[in-house]
C-alpha cells in the first residue's frame, strides 16, 4: 500500500517477474512511434467498420427476441470489460521503478465508460421498464458520446497500438449498440426516449460528482481524479464547457453539463428518427417504381 494515500497499490515485484510482465505488456501493447492521425488510414479504417456494422444491424436486427438481445448486450460488454482491463494495466504498470501505480486519471467511470455498465445492468436487470429506460440511454447519450469520439477523436489516440484500438473498439460498439436499439424497436423514434433516457444520465452523473468528492477527501492529492470532467475541483478540459466552468457559480455549470449533453442525446433521437423518415420514403418511391416497370396485364 502507498505511503500517501489508501487508495494507490504500489507493488515491488522479483525481477524476473517484473521483466516478464514488462515484456508482455509491451508486446500486446505494441508501441508505436507515430500516433494514427485524424482521417488517417486508421482512423478511416475504424470508422468504415463501424458503419458496416451499422449496415449490417439495420438489415438483420430488426426482429431480435429478449434472449438474442441480451446475447449480443453481454457478449459486447464482455468485450469491452476486457479491453477496459487491458488498457487499465498498460496505464497501471510503471516500468521506471518496477511497481504497479494505479493512474486515478484512467479510472473507468467517464462518460463514455458507462454505456458498458448500463449494457451489463440492461443485461441482468428483467424490469421492463428499467429495461427501457437504459436501451434509452444507449440509444442516445451513448450513441452521441460514441459518434463524437468516432467522428473527432481528439487526443484520445496512443503511443500504444493497443489503447489505440481499444478506444476505437469501445466508442465503435457505442455507436453500432444505439443504432441496434433503434433497429430492434427497444428505443422508440419517439420525443419521449430522451426523457427516458435522463433518470438514467441523472444517476450516472450523481455517481461520478459522489466519486469525484470521495476522491478530493481520501484519494492522492497528487494525482487528478476528475470524472465526468465535472469535479469542483479540478477546472473542466470539455470543449465549449470549458468556457463556463469556473466563470459562472457551479451549480449553474452542473446544470448547463446535464442540458448539454441531453440535448445531444436528444439530437440523436431526431437524427434517428428524419432517417427512418427518409428510408421510407425512398422505400415508397422505389417500390411505386417497380410497380410502374411492371408490364401491364394484356399487353404485349
Amino acid at each position: 500500500m502507498g505511503t500517501n494515500s489508501p487508495f494507490i497499490d504500489r507493488v515491488s515485484l522479483s525481477d524476473g517477474y517484473v521483466s516478464f510482465f514488462e515484456r508482455l505488456l509491451i508486446l500486446i501493447g505494441g508501441k508505436v512511434d507515430v500516433l494514427p492521425t485524424l482521417y488517417g488510414w486508421y482512423h478511416l479504417l475504424c470508422f468504415a467498420i463501424v458503419i458496416a456494422l451499422c449496415a449490417l444491424v439495420f438489415f438483420k436486427a430488426r426482429n431480435l427476441s429478449d434472449k438474442q438481445m441480451d446475447r449480443i448486450l453481454g457478449i459486447t460488454t464482455a468485450i469491452l470489460v476486457v479491453f477496459e482491463v487491458y488498457k487499465q494495466l498498460l496505464y497501471t504498470y510503471n516500468p521506471g521503478n518496477d511497481s504497479w501505480v494505479y493512474e486515478w486519471y484512467a479510472f473507468p467511470f467517464q462518460f463514455c465508460s458507462t454505456p458498458m455498465y448500463v449494457m451489463l445492468a440492461a443485461v441482468l436487470i428483467k424490469n421492463e421498464k428499467v429495461r427501457t429506460a437504459l436501451y434509452a440511454y444507449l440509444a442516445t447519450y451513448g450513441l452521441f458520446a460514441g459518434a463524437v469520439v468516432m467522428i473527432y477523436p481528439g487526443d484520445v489516440f496512443s503511443t500504444y497500438f493497443g489503447i489505440n484500438a481499444q478506444t476505437m473498439i469501445h466508442h465503435g460498439a457505442m455507436v453500432v449498440i444505439g443504432v441496434l436499439m433503434y433497429v430492434s424497436g427497444r428505443a422508440k423514434l419517439s420525443h419521449k426516449t430522451i426523457l427516458k433516457a435522463l433518470p438514467v444520465f441523472g444517476i450516472a452523473v450523481a455517481i461520478a460528482l459522489g466519486l469525484n468528492v470521495l476522491y478530493h477527501f481520501f484519494g492522492d492529492p497528487n494525482q487528478t481524479f476528475n470524472m465526468f470532467f465535472i469535479s469542483p475541483y479540478y477546472p473542466c478540459t470539455l470543449a465549449v464547457l470549458n468556457l463556463f466552468y469556473g466563470k459562472v457559480p457551479y451549480v449553474v455549470f452542473l446544470m448547463i453539463y446535464v442540458l448539454g449533453f441531453t440535448a445531444a442525446g436528444y439530437i440523436m433521437s431526431l437524427i434517428a428518427t428524419g432517417s427512418k423518415k427518409l428510408y421510407d420514403i425512398v422505400r415508397a418511391k422505389c417500390s411505386s417504381q417497380k410497380q410502374n416497370d411492371q408490364p401491364k396485364e394484356g399487353v404485349i
